[in-house]
């Protein structure tokens, strides 16, 4: 079958691709042939620079509806899910990158990949990768998704020479053994299956996080923060320090801030509920909030016409921030187990309020995961593509009006308000989420992937 996805990009769209990102991206070296159409271009092998992002776009694509669709896949374990494919794209392209280098050595215990010689189509290796590592991480999805990985791998096959498809294949589902190997043993492998362990005791004490309404659901994940990091040295690598000391004096900040969220969502106006309602990215009806990051992403990839090249450096970042940004979140969330506005308010304020338009969720409250995820991956998605306005689409299918933002900046910061205005976080939470989760996509964005 002959597809988009097995040409070379023309001449205005690797140049645009390669100005877009000078600062970040090696310019393509030309090949020998002096003219760049496609069919007069030297024989010698392209590199992955010269493909578009198509495969990769689709693969993440169906992953969001995965993510969505298939039960257990909590917003930190879809964030491994993202960071394990992004890191998987990214190894097995990496042979076609010839001004790159692997991130074994340089992620955690991520081991070196066996590369052999020969010439690849850089689209079916990376196809191959894909489809062989949504199988591992979503074992467990509907029968309708499964079939859809098989009909989204043959989609995309590549229209070249059996020999050269036989080598690609192999290498991409080689690449995706190796990572799915290293994944197992970071202590998230098959998360989906312990959301909410019961053998968890949270500690009781005065200020201590407390089950919510209306499911007062046992605490999620809460051994995510031990996880292996990819990147950070550990988990407290970028550590927010404790939140504001719990009290219920009038003089307090914790009262101030608690009166702040009961206010403002007594007071909510419409423009605030519309941010609170497209940022909310609940588990089952959306990709979570890591998916969002994705889809941000996959939007971006699309509008600037972006390279499978540039495409699998921009997923392994996005993928490895959001991954760490979950662990690291989760592992201040269950040393300082804080309670949520909703507990505070209703035992200290008002006994019949309740946190609309949004439902608190399952596990303590310091700090936003909204803050610290959107942060980093806004903090990343900057450093690979540059600043840059975009309007985003993610949830058009489910009638929610798209918004627009001058910066990925602006989007971190309107998803984190956002949670404000759901009565989800209190502003200490959500401000120092914010300060965590840009140190931890600078500290991804600092990772050396060129010569």
């Amino acid at each position: 079958m002959t597809s988009k996805w097995n040409k070379p990009i023309s001449r205005r769209r690797m140049l645009s691709s390669a100005v877009a990102g000078a600062a970040l991206f090696t310019p393509i070296r030309w090949l020998s042939s002096p003219s760049l159409a496609g069919a007069t271009l030297s024989a010698r092998p392209l590199s992955a620079m010269q493909y578009d992002a198509a495969v990769p776009t689709a693969w993440f694509g169906l992953v969001q509806r995965l993510v969505m669709r298939t039960p257990g896949y909590s917003p930190p374990v879809a964030s491994r899910a993202f960071g394990c494919l992004g890191v998987g794209l990214y190894e097995s392209l990496v042979p076609g990158m010839p001004d790159y280098v692997s991130l074994a050595g340089t992620l955690h215990d991520l081991p070196a990949i066996p590369r052999s010689a020969g010439t690849y189509h850089w689209p079916s290796v990376a196809n191959a990768t894909l489809a062989s590592m949504t199988r591992n991480l979503f074992p467990t999805a509907p029968e309708a998704l499964r079939a859809e990985i098989d009909q989204l791998e043959a989609q995309m096959a590549g229209n070249v020479a059996p020999g050269i498809l036989r080598r690609s294949v192999e290498a991409g589902r080689a690449a995706a053994g190796a990572v799915d190997a290293w994944s197992r043993s970071d202590g998230g492998h098959e998360g989906y299956l312990r959301n909410f362990p019961a053998d968890y005791v949270p500690p009781v004490g005065e200020g201590l996080w407390v089950p919510t309404p209306p499911g007062f659901q046992r605490a999620m994940q809460p051994r995510w923060g031990s996880n292996r990091a990819m990147a950070l040295d550990t988990a407290l690598t970028c550590n927010p320090g404790p939140p504001p000391p719990f009290s219920t004096q009038a003089d307090s900040a914790f009262l101030a801030e608690a009166l702040e969220v009961y206010e403002t969502v007594n007071g909510l106006t419409s423009a605030q509920r519309d941010i609170a309602l497209f940022w909310s990215d609940d588990p089952g009806l959306t990709a979570t909030p890591p998916g969002h990051s994705v889809s941000i992403l996959g939007q971006v990839l699309r509008t600037q016409d972006r390279s499978l090249a540039d495409a699998a450096v921009a997923y392994a970042r996005l993928g490895i921030a959001v991954c760490d940004a979950f662990i690291a979140c989760w592992r201040v969330k269950y040393i300082h187990n804080l309670l949520r506005p909703i507990s505070f308010i209703r035992s200290h304020i008002d006994p019949t309020w309740d946190a609309l338009p949004l439902t608190t969720p399952p596990f303590p409250e310091y700090t936003s995961g909204h803050s610290v995820q959107s942060a980093a991956a806004a903090e990343v998605m900057k450093a690979t593509l540059g600043e840059t306005a975009f309007t985003d689409h993610t949830h058009d299918a489910r009638g929610l009006a798209p918004r627009s933002f001058g910066s990925f900046a602006e989007f971190a910061q309107e998803a984190a308000i956002s949670r404000l205005y759901g009565g989800i976080h209190f502003r200490s939470a959500i401000e120092r989420g914010l300060e965590q989760g840009r140190c931890i996509g600078s500290a991804v964005a600092a990772i050396p992937l060129q010569r």
